[in-house]
Parts: structure tokens; sequence; C-alpha cells
């Protein structure tokens, strides 16, 4: 159900990042990469010709007995363990060397096609520098220039060629991917096991490690659901195994492939600091979220608990205001049949589009009501707004001067957007651009 993922490898200095970099900036509708992860950058989401993988920076290989050599060994392990294809990084520069022999030596051992690339094309040392690299056994080399960008459309064509066909996305217009998330032990495996237990009509039950996300696919009347149970999320200084570092980020990549975010919480505990670090996971990756509030057959209760839980929640997670709260216990079942009505709901918020004409008489009467702010004399005027995509809302504001438009005022007029239309559970990007004042309102 999930993307392919392509791994870069090789030995320390070959320009495995720099190539990195290049493959994620070289698009132009690139998705940025997943925040909240120690070493920045180290997944990217590439999309070309259409076809859509991730890609994986790893550390240099060395064989060395050192305790980082033994650390960066392993998280290459752990990133090949997920892949579908590896990127072998070869040095045209320096030429071939002892160690890249250790390093296709290991790659040998695994069961997953490799693409032999042969960097630093720049030096001016092209096929005849490339033919030696024929000797590590791997088939003719790519040959490329990372840092110029020389070779990269067709490293990405043969890319797209070797990636398994069995690993392309679902293309079901009727399915909702709903991300479980929250931090360790609020319920989330639960959620799921209720889910599955209680449901008649399961297509699917695709199981993985207990450290690996976990995929459940329910048809509930006419409508498909690909509930992804991730491993829980901790603060990065709680992060000693790269076994859990490498689930984190698989949890963070399940966020972004998601349409709707199930934000748990334990009732017992509150709102926590790692809980508003979660949740901003999914407000900044642009998903729909329903704060899902666990646990809740354990809390002692009367007529006013659940709504000073609401308020308390508010206070803590206020930009989720928009996000619907409910109560369940994911060990009774109590209210879990809900949440389907819910994910229906938001996803439905998260997918509206709003006709031009209907966003500038919006507009038009805020600003007959509160007039744009002026900044050292000078008057801030909207010309018109447009909705320029889904998934989540974003608008384009045209202004006469962009600097002129204070957060404050776009706050009052996504207040407006949720006022008229609704959005709920889904965040709404206001995007600022410069339009002379011809044809404007």
């Amino acid at each position: 159900m999930s993307l392919p993922v392509v791994a870069i490898v090789g030995r320390p200095n070959v320009g495995k990042s720099t190539m990195f970099n290049r493959l994620i900036q070289k698009r132009v509708a690139i998705e940025e990469s997943i925040p909240g992860v120690t070493r920045d950058r180290l997944y990217g989401r590439v999309d070309w010709t259409g076809k859509e993988f991730w890609l994986i920076d790893t550390g240099g290989l060395t064989f060395e007995e050192d305790t980082i050599s033994k650390e960066i060994h392993r998280q290459v392990q752990l990133a090949l363990s997920e892949a579908n294809l590896i990127l072998f990084m070869v040095d045209l520069k320096s030429g071939l060397v002892p160690l890249d022999y250790e390093v296709a030596e290991m790659l040998r051992r695994k069961d997953l096609p490799v693409l032999l690339v042969a960097n630093k094309a720049e030096s001016g040392k092209t096929e005849a520098a490339a033919a030696e690299f024929y000797a590590l056994g791997l088939g003719e080399p790519q040959i490329v220039s990372a840092a110029h960008g020389l070779g990269t459309g067709d490293l990405l064509d043969e890319i797209i060629q070797m990636l398994p066909a069995g690993e392309e996305p679902v293309d079901d217009e009727n399915l909702l991917r709903v991300a479980i998330i929250g931090r360790p032990n609020v319920g989330k495996s639960s959620l799921v096991n209720k889910i599955a237990g209680t449901e008649r009509v399961i297509v699917s039950d695709i199981p993985g490690t207990t450290r690996d996300a976990i995929d459940l696919l329910i048809e509930r009347e006419e409508q498909k659901y690909l509930f992804i149970d991730t491993a829980g999320i901790r603060r990065r200084s709680k992060i000693d195994e790269s076994v859990e570092y490498y689930s984190v980020l698989r949890s963070i990549r399940a966020v972004e492939d998601a349409d709707v975010a199930l934000m748990l919480l334990d009732a017992t505990e509150g709102v926590t600091e790692q809980d508003k670090r979660v949740a901003g996971i999914a407000h900044e990756a642009g998903r729909a979220i329903i704060i899902v509030v666990n646990k809740w057959d354990k809390v002692q209760k009367d007529e006013k608990t659940m709504d000073t839980y609401r308020e308390k929640i508010r206070q803590e997670l206020t930009y989720l205001s928009y996000a619907p709260i409910i109560f369940i216990s994911a060990l009774t079942g109590q209210r879990v049949h809900r949440l389907y009505q819910l994910i229906d709901f938001v996803a439905q918020q998260h997918a509206m589009r709003i006709k031009t004409s209907h966003l500038n008489q919006l507009v038009e009467d805020a600003m007959a009501v509160t007039p744009p702010p002026a900044k050292r004399g000078k008057q801030l005027k909207i010309y018109y707004l447009t909705q320029i995509k889904v998934k989540p809302p974003t608008f384009a504001v045209f202004v006469n001067d962009p600097e002129l438009a204070h957060f404050s005022y776009l706050r009052f007029l996504e207040n407006k957007l949720r006022e008229m239309y609704g959005f709920e559970g889904t965040p709404i990007r206001l995007v600022v651009r410069k339009r002379g004042k011809k044809g404007g309102m």
C-alpha cells in the first residue's frame, strides 16, 4: 500500500547527501523532507514522471570497529531492510578503492536490485574512468554529477524502471488512509485491535513487526479505510536504539502519506509536551486531524468532566482549534464506532473546494466589517482570493504589498472562511501574493 523506498548507500565522501539533495530539489512540486528527526533531511519524497518514491540518505560505510562506524552500519542495514532498490554510489574522481569492494559484497548478500551510480563526472572523467567499476560485478554504472545535475534525469528514469510494479500506491478514490498517531502507550495498537475485532468486513490484515507500522484495511458501507498503526513517537533525546530511531521515521512518513490523522491522547495523563510535538507533525503536514481521547473508561466522571477536559485540550493545543474531539475507550469499545463518521466528515472538509466568486464575496464582506490594517501610512489592499489546492485547503491572497499582510489579519480571514464554510478538522493555508490593481476587486 505504501510508496516504494530507495536507499542511497556507499563509502564516505562519494556524494550521497549531495545526490539526495539534488534528487529532492530537482523536482518542481517537491514535498518537504520530513521534520523532527535527528539527522536533517534523512528521508525525502521524490516525484518523477508521476511516480513517487521515498529516498533515504545513509551514512558512509567504513566497516571499522569503532562505535560510530558500527552505528552507521546498523542504520544502513535498517534502511536496507525497508528498501525496494539500492543506489550504490562510487566516486569517479578517486576511482575504484578496496572499500567499494566491501560495500559491493555486502549488497550482493541482499535480495535487492542494485543500481550502480558513478558520481563526480564534473571531474572530466566519464566512460573510460567508469569502466573499472565493472569489476564490482554490479553491471553498468550510471554516470552522474550530483553537484551539477549531470545525468540525474536519466538516473531517475532508470530508478522508475527498476522499482517494483507491486509497490505502486493504491489508486482508489474510495480509500481513506488513516494514521493512528501518538506517543507510546496511549493505546494506538489497542484501538487497531478493537477495530479489527469488531468489524465483520475485513479485507486484509497486514502485520509488521512490533516496531513497524501495521496496516489494516477495512471496508464499511462501501467506504474503504486503511488504518495505519504507527510506532509511538518519543522525544529525540529518548531515542537510544537505532531500531527505534527508524521506527519514528516510519511513523512520520505514515503521517505524510495519510489523509486523516487520529491523534490519540491518554485521558489519565492529559496533554503532555510530547503530545504537542506529535500533533504538530500532523498539523505541519497538512493532514485532517481528529483528537481522540482514549482510556475514557478509567476517568472518574460527573456531568461536567467531558466539557472541562475538552476545554483543557483547547488550551493546550491552541493550534488545533479546528480539530474535533472524541472521547473513547479502545479497551471497551466505547464510541469507537463513531470514529468512522468523524473520519468521513473531516476527510470531506479536507478536500473541500470553494468557488472564487464566493471567496471574493466573503473577502468583500469581511473588509467592509474590518478593514485591512495600514503600516507606516500604507493601506493593505486585497484584490482577490482564490483556492489553489485541497488537502489541505490552500488559498492565494492577492494583495498590493505582501509585507502589509500581517499575521493577525490573515488569521481573521481564516476565521471568516471557517465561519462560512466550516473546514472542521483541517488546517487552512493562506499564501500571500503580490498583484497590481488592474483586474482586482
